[in-house]
């Protein structure tokens, strides 16, 4: 097997469940440091420079080492690297393990090539991107300027100039505890499941007046439904929980006034710190990418990914591996596709910090 992939199996047989990323950590440590590459290694990530012979600007090439847990349905052991034709299997193969083992072997390519003329290459893998204490945060404070940056995510090697943006959101609506019975001849109570259901309906088109030219509209999509106190009783409260999916096009501030102006439910705002994120215009990153990589597809992506902690920066999502395969069983890899983006990510990084 080419280098990338003996590499990504090796990634895959360690388990890194988020929490439980200190052994995978190590190993990048110590597979950067025998290829005598600078790495440093603390509680927000594993960070690999490459440094060139002049100054210049800094390019970082981001993903992560956690996966989520192997769940149900496996036909093999998640954690046990399988190679099957072209494709290799494991928890993780796709999500992001595959971009990690293409960017760690793009560094090492730089190096040996007699490092960078100009500039300078992070490598940043971060821990707990798969829940809510991702460390991309942390790490991205430690790293001092950083002009561009590569967001390794599945996305088959396309690339993703924009991406969704997650607002979590309760609405709960309130109403009077009556005798189902009496719901007729009792007449003007409120039942707080009917207060909340007619809330529900507003929202397919309650943000259809902005359109992002790459995402879309913004979307709120009810993903959990909470209410009752007996079969024949009404509920004095009925929740919902809202999954919104936020383009640039509004802020967070600007949809939550929407949603409280149009709706007679309560609506708490629970999470809203994964804020929309897209390329800027003019991008030197893209037009090197380009370069590279003619005829790339380029589109807006629905999921959210640490790029939120870089969204100020000149910055893409691009790596290995279908989006949809992420978390599932049997999730699985393409090979030649993690050897595609070990080039990809080697001669973005020497187009862009050449300036080209």
């Amino acid at each position: 097997m080419p280098a990338e992939a003996e590499l990504l199996a090796e990634l895959v047989s360690i388990p890194s469940v988020s929490g439980s990323e200190q052994a995978i950590a190590e190993f990048v440590e110590q597979t950067a440091r025998g290829w005598k590459l600078d790495v440093v290694r603390d509680d927000t990530s594993v960070r690999i420079e490459v440094r060139g012979f002049a100054s210049g600007q800094t390019l970082a090439l981001v993903s992560h080492l956690d996966t989520v847990p192997p769940g149900a349905g496996w036909t093999r052991d998640p954690f046990t690297p399988a190679v099957e034709g072209t494709r290799l299997y494991g928890r993780g193969a796709t999500d992001a393990k595959a971009s990690v083992a293409a960017m760690l072997c793009a560094a090492r390519d730089v190096a040996e090539r007699g490092r960078l003329d100009a500039g300078r290459l992070l490598l940043v893998f971060g821990y707990g991107e798969e829940t809510k204490d991702t460390t991309m945060e942390g790490a991205v404070a430690r790293l001092g300027q950083v002009d561009a940056a590569v967001i390794g995510e599945p996305t088959n090697l396309d690339v993703a100039i924009a991406q969704r943006g997650l607002m979590m959101v309760d609405l709960i609506a309130e109403g009077d505890q009556r005798h189902a019975g009496y719901a007729v001849a009792d007449g003007d109570f409120a039942n707080a499941v009917t207060v909340l259901a007619r809330d529900l309906l507003q929202l397919q088109k309650l943000f259809d007046d902005r359109s992002h030219p790459v995402l879309g509209l913004a979307t709120a999509t009810p993903t959990m439904l909470e209410a009752g106190v007996s079969r024949n009783v009404t509920p004095p409260v009925a929740k919902a929980v809202l999954d919104v999916r936020s383009t640039p096009a509004w802020t967070h501030d600007e949809l939550t006034a929407r949603l409280r102006e149009s709706l007679g439910s309560q609506v708490v705002v629970t999470s809203r710190r994964l804020v929309p994120c897209e390329t800027p215009p003019g991008s030197q990153l893209l037009a090197a990418v380009r370069k590279v990589r003619p005829g790339a597809r380029e589109f807006g992506s629905p999921t959210c990914s640490d790029w939120v902690f870089l969204r100020d920066k000149d910055a893409i999502k691009c790596g290995p591996g279908t989006s949809r395969r992420s978390h599932t069983p049997d999730e699985f890899v393409d090979l030649p596709e993690v050897t595609e983006a070990r080039t990809l990510y080697a001669e973005v990084a020497r187009v862009y910090l050449a300036g080209a």
